[in-house]
């Protein structure tokens, strides 16, 4: 945890999980699928490793990709788009 790309890749990845959890435990059945989440976790890692390896324009723009896929396709807070 020594770049801010650790940093803000792993408070996304944390929020990933709160989210999974949070659906997984709740009393209507889930709308999305485990498999959904795999996309956001591989944009995370993909962020991580390029932006530590010094490309910070190419791991900003994995990290934009990341939240919007999370927030089209996730829908956290039941956005509606």
């Amino acid at each position: 945890m020594q770049t801010i790309y650790d940093w803000v890749t792993v408070a996304i990845f944390g929020a990933l999980i709160v989210l999974f959890l949070h659906r997984s435990t709740a009393q209507e059945e889930p709308q999305d699928n485990i498999f959904q989440y795999l996309p956001a976790c591989l944009g995370c890692a993909a962020a991580n490793y390029v932006g530590n390896q010094g490309h910070g324009a190419v791991a900003f723009g994995i990290i934009v990709a990341v939240v919007g896929y999370i927030v089209y396709v996730l829908k956290p807070f039941n956005l509606k788009f």
